[in-house]
């Protein structure tokens, strides 16, 4: 209740901003220039420099109600006879106690001004709570969401998650391209998208970390050095570096050579169920697994699979949200996270590692 009480002040106080702004200011504006002559220029100047303040005020404004109204922080007005919000009456709270409840109640859902290329720039420049913030990888592209995982040591960008099944991870190649899920609360599941996580992988230097939870609550994790994949023209070909960690090494296969020769997914191209990039011959990896990955002949490791509750399941084939070396083939996860930052990194545990 509290939330939504802040909600409705913020729109309330937003509101005469926004009236006067658009009354105003256009006017202002063409005073100040009929009048530049007869006025001293520095008082122009700071008029001027005063009206570029409220447009960038009232463009940020603006977004954050959108924001608001989009994640559903509104409900509709109900006011009591006396004239106030019937909510707000029966609360009796003051105007600071409101703004103090709006700052700590609203998550951080992205920014509108974009400063940083990854999670772990704007964790060393603002330190932030976890929460979906807007990064620009490359100078040339498009800036873009993501979730920031700002706990474990700080600075990770996450590309992959999967958390409750509500989210079907069989798609096609331009999906997988581009990316899909939900990105606004904590918990929602997604994959960002090859194209977003070729801007985030490609120079290589980055440290990956996968972090696994089984059914029963306890978790692994498994660490890969200088994990990137190539452009689309060569299907976001996979590569990587050292393994360390309690998991396994289930990108490579395991332990066995026969295991690795059919299953270790170093230098495999992704595959989905329209697209078939993998070393089997007899059949669609994709397609029998169910989901968009880097496959071989076909793998030991999936956690793109599909999502079986309760752990322990039977299918056809060995379709789970899988890490082999850790759980076996027909054990499916229950929450899987993979995600990036720079590999020479000082997290604020005094490590490079985050929480293990």
């Amino acid at each position: 209740m509290e939330t939504n009480i802040a909600a409705r002040m913020l729109f309330q106080n937003v509101m005469p901003l926004l009236s006067l702004l658009y009354l105003v200011g256009p006017a202002l504006s063409a005073q100040l220039n009929l009048k530049a002559e007869d006025t001293c220029e520095s008082e122009v100047a700071a008029l001027r420099s005063s009206i570029k303040k409220l447009e960038n005020e009232l463009v940020i404004t603006t977004w954050r109600v959108e924001h608001l109204q989009i994640h559903k922080y509104f409900r509709p007005f109900q006011f009591a006879s006396d004239g106030k919000p019937e909510a707000e009456r029966a609360a009796g709270v003051n105007q600071n106690s409101l703004n103090e409840t709006l700052t700590k109640s609203l998550p951080p859902a992205g920014n509108l001004i974009v400063h940083d290329k990854d999670c772990s720039e704007l964790f060393d420049r603002l330190r932030p709570l976890s929460g979906f913030y807007r990064i620009k990888p490359k100078l040339q592209e498009e800036p873009f969401s993501v979730y920031c995982d700002m706990e474990d040591g700080g600075g990770w960008t996450v590309f992959q998650r999967r958390r409750h099944g509500k989210v079907d991870f069989n798609r096609d190649w331009v999906d997988y391209r581009d990316g899909f899920g939900d990105f606004k609360l904590w918990n929602d599941e997604f994959w960002l998208g090859n194209e977003h996580i070729y801007s985030l992988l490609s120079e290589g230097r980055n440290l990956v970390k996968i972090d696994l939870m089984d059914w029963e609550g306890q978790r692994s994790h498994a660490f890969y050095e200088n994990f990137r994949i190539t452009n689309e023209a060569d299907k976001y070909r996979l590569s990587y570096g050292q393994y360390s960690g309690r998991a396994g090494d289930a990108l490579t296969g395991g332990g066995g050579m026969v295991e690795q020769w059919s299953s270790c997914l170093s230098g495999m191209q992704f595959s989905t169920r329209d697209q078939d990039n993998d070393r089997f011959l007899q059949g669609s990896c994709a397609q029998e697994n169910q989901a968009g990955w880097w496959f071989n002949r076909c793998h030991a490791a999936n956690l793109n699979g599909k999502f079986y509750r309760r752990g322990k399941y039977k299918a056809e084939y060995d379709n789970g949200v899988v890490w082999g070396t850790w759980k076996g083939l027909w054990y499916s996860l229950r929450h899987t996270t993979m995600k990036v930052r720079p590999l020479v990194f000082l997290d604020a545990a005094g490590s490079g590692a985050g929480d293990i």
